[in-house]
């Protein structure tokens, strides 16, 4: 489906969140959108990786690790994405690797980049609610992101 968030938020005004403008994009493709597919971690990305290891189902995973400044998401896990039929990953946080990730076509949005990878302890949570930038995300909710921003909706949006 091809859209624009910018058509959608003009046809769908009281319907869409609108995450602020803190994210960029470090994916292979510049748009993506599908239902949500949520995760909460703290440090570490095992449950993520356990997360992108599944069948995405066309679905945009939203990761938060409330903006620590360790990667979460590099070339490894982008790679898994692309293998299990992800359209998009969105990171309150930060991604490394990012020469590679960009020749990945998944959709790859995060505040930023850090060298750092997570440590493998601690844990986390799939299939939450998550809020951060402004914007609630839920379980099984849209989401839609291009070079313009970034809209969830709780039902699907046509253009």
């Amino acid at each position: 489906m091809s859209f624009s968030t910018s058509d959608l938020c003009d046809k769908y005004d009281e319907k869409v969140q609108v995450l602020e403008p803190l994210f960029k994009s470090y994916g292979g493709v510049s748009s993506c959108s599908g239902q949500i597919a949520t995760c909460k971690i703290e440090d570490n990305n095992s449950e993520l990786i356990k997360l992108l290891k599944t069948d995405g189902k066309a679905r945009v995973c939203v990761v938060d690790v409330d903006a620590k400044y360790v990667a979460v998401v590099g070339d490894k896990l982008m790679g898994f994405a692309a293998q299990n039929n992800w359209a998009g990953i969105i990171v309150n946080g930060y991604v490394r690797d990012i020469t590679n990730t960009r020749s990945i076509d998944v959709g790859l949005w995060a505040l930023g980049t850090c060298p750092k990878k997570a440590p493998t302890l601690n844990s986390g949570e799939c299939g939450i609610d998550l809020k951060f930038g402004g914007v609630s995300f839920c379980e099984g909710d849209f989401l839609y992101a291009d070079i313009d921003g970034i809209i969830t909706s709780k039902e699907a949006l046509q253009m």
